[in-house]
């Protein structure tokens, strides 16, 4: 989305934005994005810029690992971070890890990205950039999370979704294309019901999780942040 489009969204309250790059690696992205807004690499790369200009209180970036070799991509992702860290340096920034995970069409991972490997980065990202939080999803199995929870981990997802709809349960009567963020009135999409993105892997409930943490002497915060903390103000885009 443009970042006009953005503002209304953080001034009804919307305080992060999370948008992967997938990969970093120009050739492999022009090939797996062949139509769309999303094929456009740069402007999906200048997205959480844009959402920073917006007001924006938290941006998130990513790879999804799998697709090129995973030491190219952990190296452009962290220039990424750094990059941010100069040009949006009033947001704070979180950044994950995610693999590639049985999807629909079957997609089967390029490049290995194990267990040790997985470790080894989050590791390398806690040291270099000690101030950005690191998100750990349910794509991974529960044995993994646990291990890795007290490695500097700072966010987790549970009960989680991949389904358009999934937590509001109108994905199987509200199917419609979006492009750039609108719908497209008039727009159907074939089948009944939304299929998943990709399939989780740990399925706990959030409470179990919580309770996990507890267990190895962590503090589950379910909430970090209010808009009561501004007071009634929004914001609007400085030219």
């Amino acid at each position: 989305m443009e970042t006009e489009d953005y503002i209304p969204l953080v001034n009804a309250g919307a305080e992060g934005l999370v948008v992967y790059q997938e990969t970093y690696d120009r050739e492999v992205y022009k090939e797996l994005h062949t139509a769309g807004p999303k094929k456009d690499y740069d402007w999906r790369l200048d997205t959480a810029e844009r959402a920073h200009d917006a007001g924006f209180r938290r941006l998130g970036v990513g790879v999804l690992f799998g697709l090129s070799e995973w030491r190219r991509e952990a190296m452009a992702l962290a220039a990424h971070l750094f990059h941010l860290q100069r040009v949006c340096w009033t947001s704070q920034l979180t950044v994950s890890m995610p693999r590639l995970r049985p999807a629909a069409g079957s997609f089967e991972p390029r490049f290995s990205f194990n267990d040790r490997e997985m470790t080894q980065l989050l590791c390398a990202l806690r040291i270099t950039f000690p101030q950005v939080g690191i998100v750990l999803s349910t794509r991974e199995p529960a044995s993994l999370r646990d291990a890795l929870a007290p490695l500097g981990v700072t966010m987790m997802s549970a009960g989680s979704h991949t389904e358009p709809g999934g937590y509001t349960g109108q994905g199987s009567d509200q199917l419609h294309q979006t492009v750039r963020g609108r719908k497209i009135e008039g727009s159907s999409c074939s089948g009944s019901t939304a299929t998943e993105q990709f399939a989780i892997s740990d399925d706990r409930s959030a409470e179990s999780v919580a309770s996990m943490l507890r267990e190895r002497g962590l503090e589950p915060v379910w909430k970090d942040w209010d808009a009561a903390i501004l007071g009634s103000q929004t914001f609007e885009r400085v030219a």
